[in-house]
């Protein structure tokens, strides 16, 4: 496991409503510790402090990773991750303003899928719903053994609509979507973790967050904008065909080369065997 970095910096405050957080840096990792509200429900409130994180990490070259996880637990001891959508404030509201709200939480998960850093949740608890639509914004997820995981939105009249109807095939299969989706069935860790929902299950947050720490630190030597670079080509390649796959790449490696992180990847090379510091440019992004 990796050593927890030192001096730990805090980013500025999102005060946001009702809700506030602190993404709290470790050096080039940051930190998103989930903590409001009765059950961790992501509402209007929420959607705008990730709208303003969004610019934030986005615009940070020096954050490599990102973690989200949470500690949070009921009344009655039961561990919370993201227990769904805030549907108690959509009391009056209209159909075309649940209807707007709904394509902007899409737009915005869409939008965090696509941050140009490595991010990996640790899943503590109830992750229903928007919960489970969450983990489809991460590159790696890691699950508590007390995690559960499920999308009950067809027994309430709605379906998944932050990622969970679209995007949720493309990590589970279509089958095992349509099975989550449809009978809004309640999956535990292990079950999770056999269809590809999350890729480890862990003891406790303590430990998952340990995991999270040593793969973010992994990812944290090495070029910020070769790591930007092959996201975008990973994930804005899925469900495109081979050649259109193919041409993402090219484009990627290209911007590698051209930025010179390439050459200074060549010109280190004995530093990076020995595994010590090599000085990467900024991020750059295509």
């Amino acid at each position: 496991m990796g050593d927890r970095i030192a001096d730990p910096a805090v980013f500025d405050e999102v005060h946001v409503s009702d809700f506030q957080f602190q993404l709290v840096r470790e050096g080039a990792v940051a930190l998103l510790e989930f903590d409001h509200g009765k059950a961790n429900e992501m509402g209007s409130a929420q959607l705008s402090a990730f709208e303003a994180l969004l610019g934030e990490l986005s615009g940070d070259g020096s954050v490599r990773a990102l973690i989200s996880f949470s500690r949070r637990r009921s009344g009655r001891g039961t561990p919370i991750f993201i227990a769904g959508a805030n549907v108690t404030e959509r009391g009056g509201w209209s159909r075309d303003e649940v209807a707007a709200h709904v394509r902007r939480q899409r737009a915005v998960l869409a939008k965090w899928r696509r941050l140009p850093l490595f991010h990996v949740a640790v899943v503590n608890g109830v992750a229903l719903g928007w919960g489970t639509e969450y983990l489809i914004t991460c590159d790696y997820r890691i699950s508590c053994a007390e995690a559960s995981f499920g999308l009950p939105e067809t027994g309430l009249g709605i379906l998944p609509g932050a990622g969970g109807s679209s995007e949720l095939s493309a990590l589970i299969g279509l089958p095992q979507a349509m099975r989550l989706g449809m009978t809004g069935e309640r999956i535990s860790a292990d079950e999770a973790s056999r269809i590809g929902l999350v890729q480890e299950v862990c003891e406790d947050v303590d430990a998952g967050l340990d995991r999270a720490r040593a793969l973010a630190a992994r990812v944290s030597r090495n070029s910020p904008t070769a790591i930007a670079a092959f996201k975008h080509a990973a994930v804005e390649g899925v469900g495109l065909g081979p050649d259109q796959r193919r041409e993402l790449e090219a484009v990627a490696y290209e911007h590698c080369l051209d930025s010179g992180e390439a050459a200074i990847g060549r010109e280190n090379f004995a530093s990076i065997r020995e595994g010590k510091p090599v000085p990467w440019g900024p991020r750059t992004l295509l």
